[in-house]
């Protein structure tokens, strides 16, 4: 036994005596139980039962996860209390800068969220947007500092201030209702960056009763979860609360990583919200997957992101004297949202950045837009690539040139492998046109070997080329479907023997057990020669389909 254990003592919640940490657990399940309880009049037997809570309420507290420092009492902004506490500090107690009073021209101005941060608990109870006093200050807390990202400050707590999906949080959705009546289960968030799967957790963090711990596969490791895991299994046991676990970018555990989650979630010990950015069926863990309900995330739409852009600018124009910006032209939210690929982050950092950009006096136009709009990149994940690649296929194999040029385009940039898309353009050359223009086998073969050469960017046109004629060339799939059909055979089909007379007799052995015998060599004849080369067994199978023969464009 390490010193660390025999020494390290915790006060019993129920009996107040002095045990070992490590032994705690024992000493509650046995001998605690046996302890005979004093006779007390009704009036000590409730300031015992008092203090009993008190001290396993202070138990429960070492499980938590330590604080990194000490966050002093926040006090309502502007009221007498507050202004005493700041004029009454000394040097040793640091007042909070975020507790300081706002200029006078922020006071006279109430931004939106702010206003519902002060309603009383039944008006936000009303509304469908309850906050408890902690959100509601923490809410305008961070509307207020400017020096957080403009992104993070404009992330709502409420689901009446969340933008789009409406499917799941809609009046009828399906996540709206778990979240609302407490009875949210393991899922996994995914969709593209900018949708709202951290927000959706964090307004879940808000609005359960349970214990809700945040944590990242970016930062975070193994360690960190299973600590996270035996302090909600200590919680669930000395206090009957159930801990969600959230774990952001979830992807990036293995899947070996992942299998750490199974039994306890089998047990109902946690409940784990994960949030991804890539396919969930290619990347998490399908015993993990079958515990867990997959919940989509789709791409914003523009009259979302305007939505979004409008709080954005309102909440810039509050931070700064409004005199100071003349006026917001006509026709800027449609254009971010139009620009921003349904990403909600992007919209709030092009307006971040333009109003950052601003002088007194200055409008927020389209050409300051474009003056601080710099698409460096595109999003583009896994699902992205096959997606493309996918569009790309079809559009050859419709015959139209003008779609897979674009497919093409939004491949190359978005930063594909070119050696990639010419490998499926030979795909397509023999699968889609095959034997109705038998030179596109080479045309795409050469592409590859071109594109092998001299890489990008010159290569581009050589794959711009090969693409259009095989959109144009004329389409047979008679190969490939009679190809198909071979192989749907050999899965069902024993594997026949070959006919004794189209076998090869190389010994003088195989001569004398009949290999070769029969056989008929066409040269020798004029004209067609009677002969299977069949099994006998499939003898009359024929693999091509007659409504494949037919070239079509």
């Amino acid at each position: 036994m390490s010193a660390s254990k025999s020494t390290s003592l915790v006060v019993c919640p129920v009996c107040e005596k002095s045990v070992p940490e490590w032994y705690v657990n024992d000493h509650l399940d046995h001998e605690c139980k046996s302890a005979a309880a004093p006779a007390t009049s009704p009036a000590v037997e409730e300031n015992s039962s008092n203090s009993k809570t008190a001290n396993k309420a202070k138990y429960l507290s070492l499980f938590a996860s330590p604080k990194k420092s000490r966050k002093p009492t926040a006090l309502p902004i502007n009221t007498p209390a507050s202004k005493k506490t700041r004029s009454n500090s000394t040097a040793t107690e640091p007042v909070l800068i975020d507790d300081q009073e706002p200029p006078p021209q922020q006071q006279a101005k109430k931004h939106p969220a702010v206003e519902l941060s002060k309603l009383s608990v039944s008006e936000q109870q009303k509304q469908g947007s309850y906050l408890s006093d902690a959100a509601s200050l923490d809410m305008e807390k961070r509307l207020r500092n400017t020096r957080l990202p403009l992104a993070e400050r404009l992330r709502p707590l409420t689901l009446d201030t969340f933008v789009g999906q409406t499917d799941l949080v809609g009046p009828s959705g399906v996540l709206r209702i778990l979240i609302e009546n407490d009875r949210i289960c393991s899922c996994i968030f995914w969709g593209s960056p900018g949708l709202g799967k951290t927000t959706l957790a964090r307004i879940i963090a808000y609005r359960t009763n349970s214990a809700f711990k945040e944590m990242s596969a970016v930062t975070q490791n193994i360690a960190d979860v299973k600590k996270a895991i035996e302090e909600a299994g200590n919680l669930s046991r000395l206090a009957n609360k159930r801990t969600i676990i959230f774990l952001d970018e979830i992807h990036r555990f293995s899947k070996a990583q992942q299998d750490v989650f199974l039994p306890h979630l089998e047990r109902g010990q946690v409940i784990l919200i994960g949030a991804t950015t890539e396919n969930p069926s290619f990347k998490l863990n399908g015993a993990l997957l079958s515990r867990c309900r997959v919940f989509k995330l789709d791409p914003l739409t523009e009259q979302d992101i305007e939505k979004i852009t409008k709080r954005a600018i309102d909440l810039k124009s509050h931070d700064r004297d409004t005199t100071q910006l003349a006026n917001v032209e006509q026709g800027v939210e449609k254009y971010i949202a139009g620009i921003s690929n349904g990403d909600a982050r992007v919209a709030i950092n092009i307006v971040d950045i333009a109003m950052n950009s601003l002088s007194p006096g200055d409008s927020l136009d389209l050409d300051c837009i474009r003056r601080a709009l710099q698409r460096t990149h595109v999003f583009y994940g896994a699902d992205e690539h096959y997606d493309l690649i996918s569009a790309l296929h079809k559009s050859v194999r419709g015959g139209d040139a003008n779609a897979a040029l674009y497919w093409l385009g939004r491949m190359l940039q978005g930063g594909d492998d070119p050696l990639y898309v010419a490998r499926r353009l030979v795909r397509m050359a023999s699968e889609d046109i095959g034997l109705a223009d038998n030179h596109a086998l080479p045309l795409a073969m050469s592409t590859l070997h071109a594109c092998q050469a001299i890489g990008m960017p010159e290569c581009d046109t050589i794959l711009a080329h090969c693409v259009v004629y095989l959109a144009r060339a004329p389409k047979s799939v008679e190969s490939y479907k009679a190809f198909s059909n071979v192989k749907a055979l050999l899965e069902t089909e024993q594997p026949w023997p070959v006919p004794m007379h189209i076998r090869n007799a190389p010994t003088w052995m195989m001569k004398e057990m009949g290999y070769g015998d029969g056989y008929k060599y066409n040269p020798d004849f004029d004209g067609p020669v009677d002969q299977s080369y069949m099994p006998d067994a499939i003898r009359d199978h024929n693999f091509f389909d007659e409504r494949y023969r037919t070239n079509k464009k």
